[in-house]
């Protein structure tokens, strides 16, 4: 039987290392996607002074799947909420439905600048495997989360 502490070290470690040899790891650390990243894929985690520099030069679209009133209580600029619980029915919109119901560009499945986030960066995690599986291969999440940015913010 697995112990609490070795466990929960797992799970830590699959926060802060979501990607290990080219495979996706869960939010639990538990179980693996079959995300393929080769090698002409960006890497799926993007750090703060990336996202920082794409927001600075408007070259990201960011999506916050938190939900509403977490949104609402902070978030990043420039960064459109669709709840996680939406985001699979959302990416599969016609682009004229998507962008009347968001007020922003639809994101193409080509797109390599397709950024999920989230409070700590396992719901933008569960977001990337819902993309990557739509087909969204480029699109990556911010592993920090909100958390991080308000910290570096600071």
């Amino acid at each position: 039987m697995i112990s609490y502490q070795v466990l929960r070290r797992l799970c830590l470690f699959a926060v802060t290392k979501p990607v290990y040899q080219g495979r996706v790891i869960s939010a639990c650390g538990l179980k693996t996607s079959t995300v393929n990243h080769s090698d002409k894929q960006p890497d799926p985690v993007v750090t703060y002074e990336q996202l920082k520099a794409m927001l600075a030069n408007h070259s990201v679209q960011l999506f916050d799947v938190r939900n509403p009133d977490e949104f609402q209580a902070g978030r990043i600029p420039d960064s459109t909420n669709i709840p996680l619980g939406q985001l699979e029915e959302s990416l599969k919109l016609p682009p004229q439905q998507f962008e009347v119901q968001f007020k922003v560009k639809a994101p193409k499945k080509e797109d390599d600048n397709i950024v999920f986030h989230c409070r700590s960066g396992k719901r933008s995690l569960s977001a990337l495997e819902i993309a990557h599986r739509l087909g969204f291969i480029k699109a990556r999440h911010y592993a920090g989360g909100y958390i991080d940015w308000e910290a570096h913010e600071k």
